[in-house]
């Protein structure tokens, strides 16, 4: 094969036209490289015969024995049961879907090998549905020499001839048409021993002495070289994004202090430390004519909002515009109001942009936006919606960044364009990622922690209680409404759902207006119209209402010290960041807090384990840890909207000890072998992501 082989479309294999083709593209397969880099799932041995005396549950092995006994069983189910033997022990068959073909090819006498998993039947052990074979007698039919891998794959590709293709796209492999990269000062760690082309034929053909279980966990020393090579061109990608961002120019902000002071002189609470030190961090970064690129993580109340709103001051003050993006409504008119409130009285014209606005209102706030006499907009996504134009947009900030398409960004970035310059960017996330998965999904950003909570919070006391209890809780309610305290309920649904026993906002509201006739209760869920919302929320804050009966819209921004006691139903459906933030909304006084998880039992051990985790800890770096190891990075990054591509062999979560020595490797790489950098990058992501315009 010349050297070009592997970048060929796979339309030049055997087999495949268009339809599968097709099929193929689905699974991210346009190349014969991609193929390669499709890794199995698992793998089964059909290398050995099992004696049927030594078979054990859940075992997916390979048999052989003689039909002793064929029979149709009439009952629920029409079955056809086959009892083999082999004089070891036997084995019952069973078919649920047969024809007469099958039943006379497994009539009594006949010999079959058969592959499946073992499981308990009624009187005695049996395989459901095998594959098998009629072998002849007096035949010898050798074993396979390697395990057979099992691939992931989509409807209409099966995985025979699925497996046919990897043999061919193995045949044009070897070190010309999958040259080695990386130098030995680059492989120095244990993993990288293999090269890359003997890694991969290892992995898709396995020998049968190949230790099977540590295949599996992904603990195999080829498996790791190939997640160490993926990690490192993502590393290095992400480091040409930061490269490719710095060599943009961007406006200097450097405000007059005034507009600072006068803010800080303002605010009814002194700033931490923490707070002082990354406000330090980003008036350095947007003091430089790059652009900055910071996220700043901070767990729930550690006042994100502060810093941001110091960098929007410094920005207005510098003459530019600014403006600050959340992604649910709420939030966004929650920062509207936080905003107008702190910087109106310093002469800054704060102006807000949502869908839910009038045209004629639209049409008002794109007309000053344009001409620069709003000088911050505070919205949602319509901020980058096309007709949106700023008069000099000089920072963008972006709240909760994670719940954001990448692209979404780029068209709010893009917003500020001018002729080779962008508008300085802070993105702001209150789900605290874990220092190895920041280093690698955020490479190309800065990183600030505010690692310190205000003074004078208390931390939250959480208890789990099963629905059961539900009488014992409302009465805690009423105790500390009482006692002039106010208190949140929050259930996952809007309106009842035969599929989900979840107990509706609105059934809540009119069951515990009846329990508590005395207490002023209200609602408010995220289809209400914004008004309502407001509303409801302004009567909560200024303590109108004792107890507010909420969907998770109130996940977010909402900022009630008095609120000393949260009670959250079926919390089981929750995710673990999600019931942090949740809880985060009470203990924002100076007086001790609670949080009522309510679950529906029976709990899994799942579940089980991750309430157990938000009993134990307020930490939202322990909580986020926790949640990356049950539910992996994707849900913690939103990795399906961050625009980073999907790795193939590497699992940020498993591959932890990798990911921290990925900086180093990319130093050496960089340094000995630079002319490899676009070749690594296109055969990893190749063309899944432009990664210059991340």
């Amino acid at each position: 094969m010349d050297d070009v082989a592997l970048s060929q479309p796979v339309t030049v294999l055997k087999g495949v036209g268009s339809k599968v083709a097709e099929r193929l593209q689905k699974l991210g397969i346009t190349e014969i490289q991609d193929l390669l880099f499709h890794l199995p799932l698992r793998y089964q041995d059909r290398t050995r015969l099992l004696p049927l005396g030594s078979l054990r549950l859940q075992q997916e092995c390979l048999v052989e024995g003689t039909v002793r006994l064929s029979q149709i069983k009439f009952g629920r189910r029409r079955s056809l049961l086959c009892h083999i033997e082999d004089g070891t022990g036997s084995l019952v068959l069973r078919f649920f879907h047969f024809s007469k073909v099958q039943q006379q090819h497994l009539a009594q006498g006949a010999r079959v090998r058969c592959f499946g998993e073992v499981r308990n039947g009624p009187s005695s052990l049996e395989m459901v549905h095998p594959e098998y074979q009629i072998i002849a007698a007096d035949t010898v039919i050798a074993v396979d020499a390697e395990l057979t891998p099992i691939y992931p794959v989509t409807e209409g590709l099966h995985q025979l001839s699925f497996r046919k293709l990897m043999q061919q796209a193995l045949a044009c492999l070897d070190s010309q048409t999958m040259p080695e990269l990386l130098s030995d000062s680059v492989r120095i760690h244990p993993v990288a021993n293999y090269s890359l082309t003997e890694a991969l034929r290892y992995v898709h053909r396995p020998p049968p002495d190949v230790d099977v279980q540590q295949l599996l966990d992904r603990k195999h020393p080829t498996q790791r070289r190939l997640a160490y090579e993926e990690l490192l061109a993502q590393q290095i990608s992400m480091r040409r994004v930061r490269a490719n961002t710095q060599k943009h120019a961007a406006p200097i902000l450097n405000g007059d202090k005034k507009h600072r002071q006068a803010l800080l002189a303002h605010l009814p609470f002194p700033l931490t430390s923490a707070q002082h030190r990354v406000v330090d961090e980003i008036l350095t970064d947007i003091g430089q004519s790059v652009p900055m690129q910071r996220l700043v993580q901070g767990d729930v109340g550690s006042g994100k909002t502060v810093v941001a709103a110091i960098a929007v001051v410094e920005a207005v003050a510098a003459g530019y515009q600014a403006v600050m993006m959340a992604p649910t409504e709420l939030l966004a008119e929650q920062h509207l109001q936080t905003f107008k409130i702190w910087l109106e009285p310093l002469g800054i014209k704060v102006g807000w942009c949502a869908g839910k606005q009038t045209a004629a209102q639209r049409r008002q706030v794109l007309t000053e936006l344009n001409a620069g006499d709003i000088q911050v907009a505070v919205g949602t996504h319509a901020l980058f919606q096309d007709e949106v134009v700023f008069n000099n947009l000089g920072l963008v900030v972006i709240d909760e960044q994670h719940r954001f398409g990448v692209h979404q960004r780029l068209a709010l970035r893009d917003k500020g364009r001018q002729v080779n310059s962008f508008p300085h960017q802070l993105v702001m996330t209150a789900t605290p990622i874990p220092r190895t998965l920041a280093m690698t999904a955020y490479a190309d950003l800065n990183v600030s922690v505010i690692d310190e909570l205000p003074p004078g919070r208390s931390p939250v006391t959480t208890v789990v209680v099963p629905d059961s209890r539900r009488s014992e809780i409302v009465q805690r309610v009423h105790a500390a409404c009482v006692d002039k305290r106010q208190v949140y309920w929050v259930c996952t649904l809007i309106e009842e759902s035969e599929h989900l026993q979840c107990q509706a906002a609105e059934d809540a509201a009119t069951e515990l207006q009846q329990a508590l006739p005395d207490l002023k209760i209200a609602l408010v869920h995220g289809r209400m119209k914004a008004a309502d919302k407001e509303s409801t929320m302004q009567a909560f804050k200024s303590g109108e209402i004792d107890l507010l009966i909420a969907t998770t819209v109130i996940e977010v921004g909402v900022d009630v010290p008095n609120a000393s006691l949260m009670v959250i139903e079926n919390a089981e459906r929750l995710g673990l960041a999600q019931l942090h933030q949740l809880r985060g909304r009470v203990g924002r006084g100076s007086v001790q807090s609670h949080c009522v998880l309510m679950y529906h039992p029976p709990l899994s051990e799942h579940g089980q384990s991750r309430l157990s985790c938000l009993r134990d800890t307020n930490d939202g770096f322990v909580i986020a840890q926790r949640d990356l190891e049950l539910r992996g990075p994707g849900e913690l990054l939103g990795t399906r909207q961050t625009g980073l591509p999907a790795f193939r062999v590497a699992n940020l979560l498993e591959d932890q000890d990798l990911l921290s020595v990925m900086s180093g490797a990319a130093d050496r790489f960089l340094q000995t072998t630079p002319e490899n950098t676009d070749a690594l990058i296109n055969r990893w992501f190749g063309h899944k992501i432009d990664f210059g315009h991340v």
